[in-house]
Formats: C-alpha cells, structure tokens, sequence
C-alpha cells in the first residue's frame, strides 16, 4: 500500500512634519495583514544590534544576484563578524522575518539608497551594504523614528555606524519612499508585491496555531484542566474568536487548534515548556497519523527527510503502547546523537534509532529493517504550500533558500525539475523495500509534479517482479476549513488539503 499526503498548508509620530507626512505609507484602513490582525499592538522599536546582524547575514546568502547592467549596489562576498548564533527562538524568528521582508522589498530599498543620494554621495564599504538593505527595511517601518535601545544590549560597531547613516538621510529617505509608492500608485510598498505574494501573507496572518499532545507525559484531560486553570476554554472552533480558547481538532485526536494570536501567551505556560503540548503544523500530524493507521503492534517505521524532529517524537508517542521500532534515516553526523537522545529522552519516548546512511544508500534487504512494514516519506519540496516560510524553515530545519521562491510566489521551472526528479528516485526506492507495505509520502507542495505527477510515475515505472501484489492507487480527501476568508479558486488555496492514498490490493 503506498500512501501519498499533499498537505497545502496553508503560513510614535513626534517626527519632524515633513517626514512623517512622507513616512505616512498607508490609511489605517490599508494596513498590511500584520498590522490589521494585531490591534492594539505598540508602535515599532527596532530590534536588538545582533538580529541586524543576522538578518544582514541571512540576507546576504539568499539576495537576488542582477546582471552587472542592472546592479545598482555592490554587495561584499563575506559575511558579517557576528556573535555566537543565539539559541533564542524568538531573536531568531525576527532575524528570518527581517531578512525575508528586505528580500521582498529589495528592488525598492535599493532605489530609495540611489533616490535619496546616500548612494553614491557617501562611500559605503560593500560588507556593510546587506546590513544597510535590512536596517533600511525597519527604519521605514518604524516610519523613521528613532530605535529605542535597551540597558542590557551588546552594542555592534557596524550597527551604530550604519544606524548613524539612516538617520542623517531620514527626510530623505522618506520622500523617496513616497515617490515611489506614488510611482506604483500603490497605497504602501506592501501593496506593490505580488498579488500571490500579498495573498500568502494574508493567510499566514489568520491560520490558527496547532498543538500535539505528548501522552507519554500527560493525558488530554490533564491538558484540558491544565489550561482549564490558565483561563482556556474549550470550544468548537476557534475562528473569529479573539479570547483564550481551543479546540480539538476533527482529524487528528491529540492536536488542539488555537487562535494566532495567543502564541506568546502559550509559549510561557509549562505545558509547553515541559515538552507535553507541542506546536508544529497539523501536515505533519497528519502525515504521522497516516502511519499509525496502517500498523500492527509489532510493525516498524521507517521515516526519511523528517525535517523537525519532533516529527519523529510524534511518531513515537503515537506508537507508545506498541513494540514497533521507528527508524530515522539521513543524519548526517553522529555529533548530533547526544542532542537528540537528549531531546527525545526530554519527551519520554524511547523506541528511535537513528541511521546515518543516506535513504538512497539503504539497502532494501538491510537485516535491521526486515519488520518495517510503513515508510513515511517526508521529500524536500518547493514548499510553497506553505503561507509562513519563516516558521517553516525554523520548524523544519529547511533550507533558507526557500525564501527566495516565497518572495516571488513560485519556483523556477528548472528548481521543480531537479526537486520532482529526487522526489521520484526516493519514493521508488521506498517501493524496493519487499517486506514494506506502505509508504506514506507527504509534501508542502501546491504542485502538481511534485505531488501526483511523481506518485503517477512511480506507479507506471514500479518493478513489478519484485513483490507479490504491486502498488495501486486509492484516494481520499481531508478537508480543513480553517476560515471562511480562506476560500480561494487559485492552486494555492489552503481551504482544503488532499489525502492521496496509494494501496496493495
């Protein structure tokens, strides 16, 4: 039986007058989707001196390269000297989504440089221009008002000097900003991106939050009554509610939906600093629960590309009271294994084995996997099903070059060639795994050549000598409503998301 998932995931104004005037981006009634869903939220700040530097880093490999006719500022080829990478989820979140935002914006951050005469009326060093194109970015989304610092910061020499630059330029700055959004008649720069792009973000802006219960350390009435204590309510759905609710998902038993909006409120609760709720996209939850249906007691697991680890804690929780074994296939250095033992130890499960070979350099007949009876296959995708790349490349630990293809809203022929064709060698030879007798393969995909297109094909081109009755194709549906602003004709809906199922007769 060979099962398949497609999961579209679908993630002060006391300036001088002239300035805020020209600051003035758009009409309260014209924010952005950040803006429109957060009332109340105090106005824009600045970040500390080390998230520059990491945005500017981040920005610096995944910058759109021009051909030397259309450069109009040089970028260095060496990183910034930065501090020990922070380990703080939070510091790093708004590092990726600086970086991300001055990517989007990066044909129009480098006019205002040339509009305003910074460029070339000051000489600039070229190591210092990614620092330059994210600073710019949160300096015109503070509408050009000064950062506010804190007591306990680390100051960074090349953060001051470019942070002393902008502010000289402001005014400047500022009315070239304003000619160019007049000159896109647009009523923000927001409004200038893409349709498709400006859609996603629209979406990452009101999907609700999902949480997996780990019941090997609690039970979900225990949960129930521990949020209960906290002021959670349990409801039937969380759409268009603005209090501290949750629901239980319809599909998967052990997941709870809440509203976006109280992330931060549920990250300092202990439920989820002890490991026994934890976020991760209900994709993934439903790509474990996929597996689970499809095992005996004793049957293995093998899982290939898992991305977050605790796509794998899932699984394991999940076969807790069985005696089946979950494999882990592709990590790369053995360094990693007292961190994740660790981790997983942290989580109470106990029934993982980690193998370093790669999924193409394991053998079929390798005597540790003769009672794997499903393999979950978890390929590197475009991801573009996903609406919020930030979280998805922290959560999944993928490539930061993804943010490149969600800036424009799509992905280059040539990438989805070369990403189809390594979806179509792993998943035929998971179907070369004799004693296997299902493989459950799950992408972050709107495309269709990396969902049913390789799935067809790896169905055409099966060796059919090699087991007893060969793959065949079923299909179901999930559907997942999250809000009825959601509904949308386009391939990049998120109201629902496909089950494709592939089975043994």
């Amino acid at each position: 039986m060979l099962h398949a998932t497609s999961e579209l995931e679908f993630s002060n104004e006391k300036n001088t007058e002239d300035t805020s005037q020209l600051a003035s981006l758009a009409p309260s009634g014209d924010a952005s989707p950040s803006e429109k869903n957060s009332p109340g939220l105090p106005e824009k700040t600045g970040y500390p001196d080390s998230v520059y530097v990491m945005a500017a880093n981040i920005f610096q490999g995944i910058r759109f390269e021009k051909s030397p006719e259309q450069v109009l500022i040089k970028y260095g080829n060496e990183p910034l000297r930065s501090l020990p990478e922070s380990e703080d989820e939070a510091l790093q979140r708004s590092s990726y989504e600086l970086a991300f935002n001055a990517l989007k914006f990066q044909d129009i951050l480098e006019t205002m440089l040339i509009d305003s005469y910074i460029l070339p009326s000051t000489t600039i060093p070229d190591h210092l221009s990614s620092l330059i194109i994210v600073m710019l970015y949160d300096f015109q989304e503070r509408k050009f008002q000064a950062r506010l610092f804190s007591d306990n910061e680390e100051p960074i020499a090349e953060v001051q000097e470019v942070e002393n630059l902008l502010n000289s330029f402001k005014t400047k700055l500022a009315a070239a900003l304003a000619r160019c959004r007049i000159k896109h008649d647009a009523l923000s720069i927001y409004h200038i991106l893409p349709e498709t792009v400006r859609n996603q973000e629209l979406r990452a802006s009101t999907l609700p939050l999902y949480a997996w219960i780990n019941t090997c350390k609690i039970s979900p009435e225990e949960v129930f009554y521990s949020l209960k204590k906290k002021g959670y309510n349990k409801v039937t759905s969380v759409l268009h509610i603005d209090d501290k609710v949750y629901a239980v998902d319809q599909h998967c038993y052990d997941v709870l939906i809440f509203p976006s909006h109280l992330k931060n409120d549920l990250l300092n609760i202990d439920l989820f600093k002890e490991y026994k709720l934890i976020f991760q996209d209900k994709s993934r939850s439903l790509a474990v629960h996929s597996v689970r249906a499809l095992l005996n007691m004793d049957d293995d697991i093998l899982m290939v590309n898992t991305g977050s680890w605790y796509t794998v804690a899932h699984m394991s929780v999940l076969t807790n009271n069985n005696t089946s074994k979950i494999f882990v296939c592709g990590v790369k250095s053995q360094a990693k294994d007292p961190d994740l033992k660790n981790l997983f130890t942290k989580m109470g499960c106990k029934n993982i084995q980690i193998l370093h070979e790669t999924f193409l350099n394991t053998e079929p007949k390798d005597h540790r996997l003769q009672k794997v009876k499903v393999i979950l296959l978890l390929p590197h995708c475009s991801g573009l099903g996903v609406s919020n790349p930030v979280e998805f490349i922290l959560n999944e630990h993928e490539d930061t070059g993804l943010l490149k293809d969600f800036s424009q809203g799509g992905t280059s022929e040539d990438k989805l060639h070369i990403l189809a064709q390594q979806q179509y060698e792993q998943l035929t030879h998971a179907m070369k795994f004799t004693k296997a007798q299902a493989v459950v393969y799950c992408t972050c995909s709107v495309y269709p050549e990396e969902n049913e297109a390789v799935v067809k094909k790896a169905l055409e081109f099966q060796d059919l000598g090699i087991k007893v009755q060969p793959y065949r194709n079923t299909l179901c549906y999930w559907k997942l409503t999250h809000s009825s602003r959601h509904s949308t004709n386009s391939s990049s809906s998120v109201e629902s998301s496909d089950l494709l199922s592939h089975g043994q007769s």
